[in-house]
């Protein structure tokens, strides 16, 4: 990998020095120096005392939001400053049609337009989650992660830009259902300049809230060579509070059908307590981060633009809470009951490396990006102690035949050892991609744009699980053990002759994970058109042919009864090849788009657009023989990997700019087919006991969305957005018997002898047509009003804005309820989330190159649930973040 970056960094400097040659792109046009400026002027050209025109790259062309034939949603970086919107969470409040399934600051998945089939935890998720739907990016360099879309901190930002529905021809796989797009400031040529910003504040009932970021411009060489660099650090103070609280084993526990009749007290450790982790606000999160670019303009024609980015965010503690705690008590809201310290610690560096300007009359660009993103995670466990699996690495003794079982002829009575559990996750990724696109001039009647795309992605994981409590085999412990002491279960370590990250043996509490690495090379070569066959009257065709080289290896590594009296390292038995599986799959295919635009007058536009989406498929750990039937013979097989899916998407709109520009309303209606969707399984009590993904239904999405603007009189500004969305399934494909020679192999099941031996009727896990899908909201919308005045030399303002989402479930239709369950048996069980509204205001005053603001978000301190789940075997929701006062001084210069 350093390697293909260090010639990327060559091609770079070679285009460079090649006079005839220069660039242009999403970045790159606004570091030329005719299109630099400040946020609050280079991305809104004001009309008059009307309503300001956003400039956006959706389309990889300079153009206004009124003139893109797509839904979009934009952002200048002096609105996002205005709205106090620094993270994700910030933004989500005023962009209907998009919902987030997360555990935490950059531990979770975007999903548009209600594209979403669930979403669970983060353990595991670097290797079994599935490649995102939404693409996430930094100016030109792709971020997108399994569940874990990066935190990027909204600082010194152009603006950001949400491109919805697919948009596989310009963006690739990732951004089938839409992409989101951070724009940074470029540096200045022309003049010096810098700011610097404070913010104090308080979260109630939680911790103190304090923030710094400082911007500074300096044209070294006067129109030839300018930097800018950014700063920032910024800690939201905690509200979760974990309280004090003990874990009691109980003879209710699900896991107790592993010991026949099997009932408390036995003999070892009953209860603990978290004594020693309980506080409150135990959740704060910090951001600290820097940015530093590098301008140089050779001549005017072509220049040069290098940024390196840094940010690490460290999130303490659980940002859920807990309705019902570890020991079956009423919990208060933000409350929790945590016995293992949490904590994600999460960074990242970009090198981002862009040469624009002409080739002739042609306008090109190469640009290319390196990022490396380092994750260590940690987060309690000890609530999966109620089920099997935690009992099964826990208790020994008994008539259970359990990984603990009893050496021939021994009958001792049950004995458990400590509940606590914990699992930890390693992660490093590096995303390395170039890109060199040609583009005809704005003015001409036929304007086209081609292109051709590389991308690395990979990502390596070591994730344990450290929830075996059964003394390892230690030699003191081996030797007490093969003396007829108590058993002893050896420390596991990866499958021998395979990949791994971290070859060498387990801590004594793992009893499960994997050691892996995943990833793909893509290459594509894209073209656009665009015609305009009146003046009026505008076609736009475009395709993009792709190839996905996706491989996957390294181990899955567990204890078993192979595993009991024998040294620690030696234990081999639950160990997974995953090398021996070749996993090696090619993707290649076209995804294409058409655009028919007819400007009805100057300021009314209305369009048609065709476009195509998709993402690329994945690999499963393991392929074990899961499903009994009622006989107890497997009658499933996990597949060994699942295909891509993809998506379809016919929208008309309709952009306005009425009354003399003071009026900007906009409209569209979509029609989507989700296919193939891809879709991930597990539940322990039907003896499916890792997740593995498959491709499962279809989904129709039917939806509308209007935007609009307005400023009635000079100084107020009154905007919203809505969205309505009608999703649904369109399929009802089941999960067949697939192994053959089985009484019932090519149909569908509908039988399975569970654990403990009972047999039941099976839900098909791909639900019926007509049901929802998850984080699909059938309402969203939000509005805003902002009035501005003069009062001699200051310029006070008012604003204040509401938000709103309509409930929505967590999972797919046919997944289990959990309304009522006290004890999980799976990660993955259905809640409806209410719905919920949120209330914002800010009151501020500028003089000269001064400005302060006081601010409150949440004003009604709502604690509903952004998203519920049983992701750690507890239900848990994860809180709106509690009513925010602050006040932000700063000035300019």
């Amino acid at each position: 990998m350093k390697t293909k970056y260090m010639l990327s960094c060559a091609v770079a400097a070679v285009l460079s020095g090649y006079a005839g040659v220069a660039v242009a792109n999403d970045a790159a046009v606004a570091a030329a120096p005719a299109a630099v400026a400040t946020a609050d002027a280079a991305s809104s050209a004001p009309v008059s005392s009307g309503v300001e025109e956003v400039v956006v790259t959706a389309q990889r062309r300079n153009e206004t939001v009124q003139k893109v034939p797509m839904t979009i949603q934009a952002f200048t970086g002096q609105t996002l400053s205005q709205l106090n919107v620094t993270t994700l969470d910030d933004i989500l409040k005023y962009t209907p049609n998009i919902s987030y399934g997360n555990n935490g600051p950059g531990q979770g998945s975007i999903f548009m337009r209600g594209l979403s089939a669930g979403f669970a935890g983060n353990q595991s998720s670097a290797t079994i989650s599935n490649f995102p739907n939404v693409a996430l990016y930094l100016d030109d360099q792709s971020m997108q992660f399994p569940a874990r879309n990066l935190d990027i901190y909204m600082i010194d930002m152009e603006r950001v830009e949400v491109l919805e529905g697919p948009q596989g021809t310009l963006f690739g796989g990732g951004a089938e259902a839409g992409a989101l797009r951070y724009i940074t400031n470029k540096p200045d040529l022309t003049k010096y300049s810098g700011s610097a910003e404070g913010m104090y504040g308080a979260t109630s009932g939680g911790g103190a809230n304090s923030g710094v970021n400082a911007v500074v411009n300096i044209p070294i060489v006067e129109d030839k060579i300018a930097v800018r660099a950014v700063v920032y650090d910024e800690r939201r103070g905690g509200y979760i509070d974990n309280v004090a609280s003990t874990f009691t084993r109980s003879s209710n526990d699900i896991g107790n059908f592993y010991f026949k009749g099997y009932k408390t007290p036995v003999a070892g450790v009953q209860q603990i307590n978290n004594n020693s982790t309980a506080a409150n606000d135990f959740n704060p999160v910090t951001y600290q981060g820097a940015r530093l670019s590098a301008l140089f303009d050779i001549n005017e024609d072509w220049n040069v633009l290098i940024t390196e980015s840094f940010q690490s965010m460290e999130a303490d503690g659980l940002f859920n809470s807990f309705p019902i705690g570890s020991d079956f008590q009423n919990l208060k809201a933000d409350q929790v009951t945590s016995f293992v310290p949490s904590y994600d610690k999460d960074r990242f560096d970009n090198t981002a490396w862009t040469v624009n300007g002409k080739i002739g009359p042609l306008k090109a660009i190469y640009t290319g990006g390196y990022t490396e993103r380092h994750i260590q995670q940690q987060m309690d466990y000890t609530n999966y102690s109620r089920t099997g699996g935690g009992i099964y690495y826990e208790c020994t003794g008994g008539n259970a035949g359990l990984l603990g079982a009893q050496p021939a002829g021994v009958n001792s009575p049950p004995t458990c050892n400590s509940p606590l559990g914990y699992w930890q996750d390693t992660v490093n990724s590096t995303h390395l991609s170039n890109e060199i696109r040609l583009a005809t001039p704005d003015n001409w009647r036929l304007r086209g744009i081609v292109g051709v795309y590389n991308e690395n992605f990979r990502i390596d994981d070591v994730m344990n699980f450290n929830y075996k409590t059964i003394p390892s085999c230690s030699p003191a412990n081996l030797s007490a053990a093969q003396a007829g002491g108590p058993i002893c279960v050896a420390n596991v370590a990866p499958a021998a002759n395979t990949t791994t990250n971290d070859p060498s043996v387990r801590s004594d509490n793992t009893g499960f994970g994997e050691d892996t690495q995943r990833g793909y090379d893509q290459t594509a070569i894209f073209a656009s058109v665009d015609f305009d066959i009146l003046p009026n009257l505008t076609v736009t065709a475009g395709t993009r042919w792709y190839q996905y080289n996706e491989f996957e290896v390294g181990s899955q590594y567990g204890t078993n009864s192979s595993c009991v009296n024998v040294p620690n390292g030696q234990c081999g038995g639950g160990t997974v090849n995953i090398n021996a599986a070749n996993d090696h799959v090619t993707y290649t295919g076209f995804k294409s788009r058409f655009n028919a635009t007819w400007r009805i007058t100057p300021n009314v536009l209305v369009y048609y657009t065709f476009s195509q989406g998709f993402r690329p498929g994945g690999f499963n750990r393991s392929q074990k023989s899961v499903i009994s039937d009622p006989t107890g013979a497997a009658q499933y097989k996990e597949p060994n990997s699942y295909s891509p899916d993809s998506l379809t998407n016919n929208e008309i709109g309709l952009k306005s700019e009425l009354f003399n520009h003071r009026l900007q309303l906009n409209l569209s209606a979509y029609y989507m087919n989700w296919d193939n969707v891809q879709i991930l399984l597990y539940n322990p009590i039907e003896q499916i006991n890792t997740t593995f993904g498959t491709n499962g239904p279809n989904y129709d999405v039917k939806g509308v969305e209007a935007q609009f603007v307005a400023r009635p009189i000079d100084g107020l500004t009154i905007q919203g957005s809505g969205s309505y969305n009608d999703d649904t399934q369109s399929n009802s494909p089941c999960l067949m018997d697939n192994i053959s020679g089985t009484a019932s192999f090519g149909k569908c099941i509908t039988q399975v002898k569970v654990s403990g031996g009972q047999i039941q009727s099976f839900a098909n896990p791909f639900g019926t047509v007509g049901s929802t899908p998850a984080f699909s909201p059938t309402f969203q919308g939000n509005m805003r009003a902002r009035y501005d005045w003069r009062f001699e030399d200051y310029r006070p303002y008012v604003q204040g804005g509401v938000s709103y989402t309509g409930s929505m479930f967590n999972q797919p239709a046919t997944y289990p309820s959990g309304a009522g369950v006290l004890i999980p048996t799976t990660t993955y069980l259905r809640y409806k989330q209410a719905a919920y509204a949120t209330f914002d205001a800010a009151l501020g005053v500028s003089k000269d190159n001064w400005h302060a603001q006081l601010f409150g978000e949440n004003l009604l301190n709502s604690h509903a649930s952004t998203f519920t789940s049983s992701a750690q075997f507890i239900k848990a929701e994860v809180p709106l973040r509690p009513r925010v006062f602050g006040l932000k001084i700063g000035a300019s210069f």
